[in-house]
């Protein structure tokens, strides 16, 4: 008899095999994996006892928090479908992403409540809204406590559906950095082969010990609400990215395990007081996002003797599509050993991926020939909510389109080359920003940095490179110009270089270079020679 995939599945094994290990750990509080399945299923009955049916949309607008994790199986064991919002959207994105998925009950974070109270008149859907507080706290006005929900309600298992593997997990938006966010639907089966791959490919074992880093509500956190749970592991809930917290964690709770953006990544390098902290453990940071910089990797693993994982994927790909694997039998050494660790690496198991040019063919294998990366597995998505015509487009003769330009070198490793949109094409020559910025980071005085392509009269547009400078530094546009013409061809070198305090970022650490590209061809049509 074929039972289907379901993620309920991980935590009845986890409660089963380990009811007494800890399980969450969330600022003072401490929940078993008994404890925490108990809280779970009072949630269930909660939702239940509110109205909530078989593909219901339940919201989740919160930072990180024990309850967030106690969501994705409160509300997926009863058939419903959890939503979770990017908690630094802007009021008119939390108004079109409750809107748009039609989500009947929303529950909030303390914090957020105002914001949300002053949307309430343009949210007709929304019969119930929930906060997510301190049990000693009292809920504001209109607002139903999570806790007093959950204290009226039984432990035992909630009375479930028959559900299908191929039903409806999950709503998880885009993060919209150039348009309206999608809504991209993901099924139990997508997250439960995501979930295998994630243990698989990261090497998940029970002792493992994960830090939070990552935003619960990002492409279900890439897994680890289902991958960690599944194997036993412990939950270690970061509320806050902050350096501090971080080193004081992995020294605490003895973590072993974190994903998280590039932009983290350099939280963690660049905090200046690692030396006053004693970590027993080696970590494995499996990053995704941006390629990091090869000189990152570099930092990580000779300067801290940590472990970097590189993978590659989509919101609409669950999200793994490929892992970093160093292949040993290669003997790659030295700086090419840190080149092929920043590369996205080959496809992950039960995923084929592909990189064809403009007609669909594969690209040739020499490392230089730019194709889009395209994409079938168990993990690609079913399409986006109530947006049949960008499915159609997105998903072509059973291949998921990412829109990623990428090459294929010799050994199969995958090299993200930029994002379609953000290639520069200076006087017919397609130059890629991320090229331009992995030189940049070799630089001592640059912390972060931005490729975009400007305007130009005789060149269609050139590429200009904006600076994050290092604190105590001063680096001059010759300067780092300089830097560049060393290690780059003249043409790829940016035209100008500006100095700036910060860039602009969505909350998972991507660059939104669309909101920088603004200010320069405000008022100019963007053409290339």
């Amino acid at each position: 008899m074929e039972v289907p995939l379901l993620v309920n599945d991980f935590l009845r094994r986890a409660v089963k095999l380990y009811p007494d290990k800890e399980a969450v750990v969330c600022g003072a509080q401490r929940f078993t994996y008994g404890q925490y399945n108990d809280r779970v299923n009072q949630l269930s009955h909660a939702l239940l006892a509110l109205g909530v049916n078989k593909g219901d949309r339940v919201a989740i607008l919160s930072p990180n928090c024990h309850r967030f994790l106690e969501a994705f199986y409160g509300i997926c064991q009863i058939g419903a479908v959890i939503v979770p919002v990017n908690f630094r959207l802007v009021a008119a994105d939390f108004e079109y992403i409750i809107n748009h998925s039609g989500a009947s009950v929303f529950l909030v974070d303390r914090e957020l409540t105002g914001t949300i109270d002053s949307l309430r008149s343009v949210l007709p859907t929304v019969r119930h809204y929930v906060v997510s507080q301190a049990e000693e706290e009292e809920a504001p006005d209109g607002w139903l406590s999570w806790e007093t929900l959950l204290e009226a309600q039984p432990t035992s298992a909630p009375p479930m559906p028959e559900m299908d593997e191929r039903d409806l997990a999950s709503v998880n938006y885009t993060s919209g950095t150039t348009a309206r966010p999608k809504g991209v639907m993901l099924s139990h089966r997508n997250n439960y082969i995501n979930a295998y791959n994630f243990i698989a490919h990261a090497r998940i074992q029970h002792q493992d010990v994960e830090l939070w880093t990552l935003p619960m509500f990002h492409a279900n956190g890439w897994g680890g609400p289902f991958a960690l749970t599944a194997m036993g592991a412990k939950h270690v809930v970061l509320r806050q990215v902050r350096g501090d917290d971080i080193y004081r964690l992995i020294e605490d709770e003895g973590v072993t395990f974190a994903c998280m953006a590039p932009a983290v990544l350099s939280v963690i390098l660049n905090y200046p007081d690692k030396e006053k902290h004693r970590i027993l453990t080696r970590p494995r940071f499996m990053i995704a996002g941006a390629p990091p910089p090869a000189a990152f990797i570099k930092r990580l693993e000779e300067d801290l003797g940590w472990e970097f994982i590189e993978i590659y994927g989509l919101t609409e790909t669950a999200p793994i599509l490929t892992v970093t694997d160093v292949k040993p039998h290669k003997n790659h050494q030295g700086e090419d050993y840190y080149r092929v660790k920043a590369k996205a690496g080959s496809e992950a198991i039960g995923v084929e991926v592909r990189v064809v040019d403009e007609q669909g063919i594969d690209v040739a294998p020499d490392d230089e020939q730019v194709g889009e990366i395209i994409a079938r597995s168990n993990v690609v998505f079913g399409g986006y909510w109530e947006q049949p015509e960008e499915t159609a487009r997105a998903i072509v003769d059973g291949f998921f389109h990412t829109g990623d330009l990428a090459t294929v070198d010799p050994d199969g490793y995958i090299n993200i080359v930029d994002r379609a949109k953000d290639v520069i094409i200076s006087g017919g020559e397609n130059i890629s920003s991320i090229e331009i910025e992995d030189a940049l980071y070799k630089h001592p005085a640059v912390l972060e940095c931005a490729v975009i392509g400007v305007p130009s009269e005789q060149w269609g547009e050139t590429p200009k490179a904006l600076v994050v400078p290092r604190q105590g530094t001063q680096p001059t546009e010759e300067e780092v110009l300089a830097f560049c013409r060393e290690r780059l061809a003249h043409f790829k070198c940016p035209s100008s270089v500006e100095i700036v305090e910060s860039l602009p970022r969505t909350a998972t650490g991507k660059l939104q270079k669309f909101l920088i590209r603004e200010k320069y061809w405000a008022g100019v049509e963007r053409r290339v020679n």
